[in-house]
């Protein structure tokens, strides 16, 4: 009994600290940590909880959670959780990424959008058209056009060219300085980005619209499929995602069906090489083994409601969201040290700026909303809407290119 309530203390402790690193977030104005003034205006407001982040900016997520929890079941169930997130283990997940996820879902409860996630980008795109600005649809950038080291504007693929002080970039940093910028040599922090991390596999996702029997009343929206092997976790295909959107709302399908989501990590190399009819047959022959494992798993008798299917692999990926192999984006070679190594929005390239999962603070949903706002925070200070001090950003932008040269 004894060991009992010592565990669950060190657990209770390990979550106090999850918590701590989320009510630091939360407690302050999230803007660009590129930009002194700021920074130094959230210190002189909530120093303790700035120096709380700072101190764990550079740790990961299981090395901490080894330190409160010896059950390994618990522990492979937090890997588990980050690996949702950031498609690698808890050991080399930071900890400010985990604790945001961790600890998100459970502040304020969770919001599904009615009609549909597309609904937030149409919202999103519709306020940009509201402020006075223009969105192409089906514009293909081909090239970022660089004038004496800056960055001036793109070219499309119908050779279409625009111009404008400021270029951001939403591709991965390997398609941003791999495709986009034409240049010989890769710039000295890109080679350093490429040296910590590298790209991580992509998915194959199935859609399917099913008969609404077969799924029992009181079915969740969200499912992971582990089977009983934790070892397979990061195996290609070995766990599985689904989502069932029309739990949640039913006017995304028609009446007396359910639209599932399917998804499982696959790597592009597993698709290389195929003819067209090798291609097709092995969509199927891969998609069939996974839907068993559902049918086995979830839902007996799935496979017989199917009636509608889509299979989509990384070369799906690849071609629709042009991203180098189709990859979720970056993942560290080995154990990082927490962010340190991962770059923010600014660039090497005058005027040239990233946002996304290859930027601060990496991947997943929260992660990258948090990289716009501080693009855009960054970006309007450097066009004269935001303060700024010159000499104190280039005093900043050293440091934080130093820090990241220790990951």
């Amino acid at each position: 009994m004894k060991r009992m309530a010592s565990s669950n203390s060190m657990a209770n402790a390990g979550r106090f600290v999850l918590i701590e690193i989320f009510n630091a977030l939360n407690s302050l104005e999230l803007k660009s940590l590129e930009e002194p003034l700021y920074l130094f205006g959230q210190f002189f407001q909530k120093p303790l909880e700035c120096l709380t982040l700072a101190y764990y900016l550079p740790q990961n997520a299981g090395a901490i959670a080894r330190k409160y929890i010896q059950d390994p079941q618990l522990l492979s169930f937090i890997d588990a959780e980050c690996f949702i997130v950031s498609t690698v283990n808890a050991l080399q997940t930071p900890m400010i990424n985990a604790s945001m996820v961790l600890c998100d879902r459970h502040f304020g409860g969770i919001n599904y959008p009615v009609g549909g996630v597309g609904g937030i980008a149409k919202s999103l795109a519709k306020g940009l058209i509201d402020q006075g600005s223009q969105i192409l649809y089906k514009a293909n950038v081909t090239s970022i056009i660089t004038e004496q080291g800056k960055a001036v504007g793109v070219r499309l693929s119908d050779g279409r060219e625009f111009f404008a002080k400021t270029i951001i970039s939403n591709a991965t940093r390997w398609d941003t300085f791999g495709k986009l910028i034409k240049e010989e040599s890769l710039p000295k922090e890109e080679e350093n980005f490429q040296k910590v991390y590298v790209k991580a596999p992509s998915f194959l996702s199935i859609h399917m619209g099913v008969k609404a029997e077969v799924l029992p009343l009181d079915t969740d929206c969200h499912h992971f499929v582990l089977e009983d092997n934790w070892t397979k976790l990061e195996e290609p295909y070995g766990s599985i995602f689904l989502s069932i959107p029309t739990i949640l709302d039913s006017s995304l399908a028609p009446e007396g069906r359910h639209i599932l989501h399917i998804f499982t990590t696959s790597s592009m190399d597993d698709w290389k090489g195929l003819s067209r009819i090798e291609y097709e047959a092995k969509k199927q022959v891969v998609a069939d083994e996974i839907i068993s494992r559902l049918e086995k798993n979830l839902f007996p008798g799935l496979k017989s409601s199917i009636e509608f299917i889509e299979v989509g692999t990384p070369k799906t990926h690849r071609r629709y969201l042009a991203r180098d192999e189709g990859t979720y984006g970056p993942m560290p070679r080995s154990i990082p040290k927490g962010l340190l190594g991962m770059p923010f929005n600014t660039t090497s390239i005058d005027g040239l700026y990233c946002v996304g999962d290859s930027c601060f603070p990496g991947q997943g949903v929260i992660a990258v909303a948090f990289s716009g706002v501080m693009c855009a925070h960054r970006v309007a200070a450097d066009i004269g809407l935001e303060k700024k001090s010159p000499v104190l950003d280039a005093m900043l932008l050293r440091l934080l290119g130093w820090f990241r040269t220790l990951a």
